[in-house]
């Protein structure tokens, strides 16, 4: 218990990472979403207002047609933690489709997928060490 644990999501998971970290945040030093889904609603309790709740550092990688869908998510993401303080590394992964993480998923982008798993690694490294 005395040292920090990380969460990570895939689509809907990402809130649920988010949720994880807002309801442990002394717990919690590291999230990260890839292609999330619903990280930004108009709802009180929607994932990117419980992050202000949080002590964590932030990965989120977004998939460029997320990013088609909804340009300004990333924006609203951005000045969420500017405004709570809370590190954030904030990216569209040009040329990476919904899904593109995963080795068995259809839209499998390989150079993409290797990037964000080594930018949670440096994550992780700096985060939770």
């Amino acid at each position: 218990k005395n040292k920090k644990i990380g969460t990570q999501g895939y689509c809907m998971g990402g809130p649920i990472a988010f949720r994880t970290a807002a309801a442990v945040p002394g717990r919690v030093g590291a999230v990260a979403s890839f292609h999330g889904g619903g990280l930004v609603t108009d709802q009180a309790s929607s994932p990117h207002v419980q992050a202000s709740k949080t002590k964590a550092q932030f990965l989120i990688a977004i998939a460029a047609n997320d990013d088609q869908r909804a340009p300004t998510e990333k924006d609203v993401l951005k000045e969420t933690f500017a405004k709570a303080g809370l590190p954030a590394e904030i990216e569209v992964y040009a040329g990476s489709a919904h899904g593109w993480c995963p080795p068995d998923s259809g839209v499998y982008n390989e150079p993409q997928a290797e990037k964000a798993w080594s930018r949670l690694l440096a994550l992780y490294g700096k985060a939770l060490a």
